[in-house]
């Protein structure tokens, strides 16, 4: 097959999963909604899409594809790229031995003509690529990165980002061109060293403070213990436990230190997706996302008593999330099992008792907190708390594709679809699903 070929291959496969995204919603509102917040942004502050070098290795005609993509769609985003395999051959082929520190790659003075041929020719290579796919990408292997030496005495010629030029990244930006950056910084002096090309994206962020933050990767996620990816990760919960596992190896552990780096200097609504190239539109375009979402992030209340609530927070959320109010004395009447709460109130999950289930009675998340993967964090505190598990849902609500996937069955009944997770026995069912189908309406009809 032929390099042409191949391009096409790639760029038809991520057109296709463009063409399935779209047809699997129901009139394309979530990606028009996604299209006009980003319209409203500057081309430079749209997004920031860190790649690993073993995507340009493995994957360099379906990652191109994808980034031209967006271009067809009036977007350009700032790409950062590592070489960490490339780095690793080229240097073994010189005859130096790849070290690293702390998830650090030890740079003699050697190594750096080695590391700016490797990572110019990679940079090169990914824009020539998206060329080849119809799109438009500038070449800025340096220049953008100024830099200090971390410690020279350990680390040899590793730098630490400390301030960015962004006149080529907003002119390539706005000239409609992808600005694609190797991570090669320069110290004030005019020494090059090497950047880590996690500590290059954040110190990107922090000058850009971009709409959206992806990090692709060949694995689409970050993998727990089993090898399986990790959905979301919030860092007001979830961080120094993570740290703490045994199965968090040194890069790992580094890229969640930077990314918290990152996040820190954020608003709180910004979030960092890990992802593959080919689901890339699906993260950008849809609240479900895909790979893994990290986001600073909201501590999540447990509450098992109406008094530690904020009730009438709660019901503003309930309110905005499903665009109607609540009947008159919902919350007198509720007898309440456990709720879990956002800290800021912007999402939720409110229980009762059905029998010897759990009854999930309200599901809440603002429109603003669905693309930070909110809902998600609470979604999972609750299954956590109750692995057997009833809800029902209006059958039109565009949340049941998610209650679908979660579900462990399903029946419907005129307008309402009943859900639930946990072994159920036919006569189960029944009895459960008749006795939800009964109960009263708990919002005010729509008007």
């Amino acid at each position: 097959m032929t390099n042409a070929q191949t391009t096409g291959k790639a760029t038809s496969e991520v057109r296709q999963t463009i063409v399935q995204l779209l047809s699997h919603m129901r009139d394309g509102k979530e990606i028009r909604e996604y299209l006009h917040r980003f319209s409203g942004v500057e081309q430079e502050r749209f997004a920031v899409i860190k790649v690993g070098g073993a995507v340009i290795r493995d994957d360099l005609d379906g990652l191109s594809a994808a980034l031209a993509f967006l271009q067809t769609v009036g977007l350009s985003p700032v790409v950062v790229h590592g070489g960490g395999p490339q780095l690793d051959e080229a240097l073994s082929e010189a005859g130096i031995a790849t070290e690293r520190v702390n998830g650090l790659r030890v740079t003699p003075d050697a190594a750096i003509p080695v590391i700016r041929e490797t990572l110019t020719s990679a940079n090169l290579s990914l824009v020539d690529a998206i060329r080849d796919c119809g799109g438009h990408a500038a070449a800025i292997p340096s220049g953008v990165f100024e830099a200090e030496i971390k410690d020279e005495a350990v680390l040899g010629r590793v730098g630490e980002p400390s301030r960015v030029r962004l006149e080529l990244v907003a002119a390539a930006a706005r000239a409609g061109q992808a600005p694609i950056l190797a991570c090669l910084g320069e110290t004030a002096d005019g020494r090059l060293v090497n950047v880590n090309a996690d500590a290059a994206v954040r110190a990107l962020v922090q000058a850009l403070q971009p709409y959206k933050v992806v990090f692709l990767t060949g694995t689409g996620g970050l993998l727990d213990a089993a090898g399986e990816i990790l959905s979301s990760i919030n860092l007001a919960t979830d961080f120094e436990e993570l740290l703490e596992a045994d199965w968090v190896n040194g890069g790992m552990q580094l890229k969640l230190q930077e990314i918290k780096r990152l996040l820190d200097d954020l608003p709180l609504s910004s979030s960092v997706s890990i992802t593959k190239p080919a689901e890339l539109a699906r993260e950008l375009f849809t609240h479900a996302g895909s790979g893994t979402l990290i986001r600073r992030g909201e501590r999540i209340l447990a509450a098992s008593s109406m008094d530690e609530i904020d009730v009438p927070r709660l019901d503003q959320l309930v309110s905005q999330a499903f665009g109607r109010p609540t009947v008159a004395g919902y919350w007198d009447s509720l007898r309440m099992e456990q709720a879990f709460i956002t800290e800021n109130y912007r999402a939720a999950a409110v229980t009762t008792r059905l029998d010897d289930w759990v009854y999930l009675d309200k599901f809440a998340v603002l429109d603003d907190a669905k693309g930070e993967g909110l809902g998600r964090a609470v979604w999972h505190r609750l299954v956590e708390y109750a692995p057997k598990l009833l809800w029902r849902s209006k059958t039109d609500n565009p949340v049941n594709s998610f209650y679908f996937a979660e579900c462990s069955g399903a029946v419907k009944h005129n307008d309402w679809t009943v859900f639930w997770r946990g072994e159920m026995t036919p006569a189960d069912v029944d009895a459960a699903v008749s006795k939800i189908f009964a109960l009263p309406a708990t919002l005010e009809p729509k008007s």
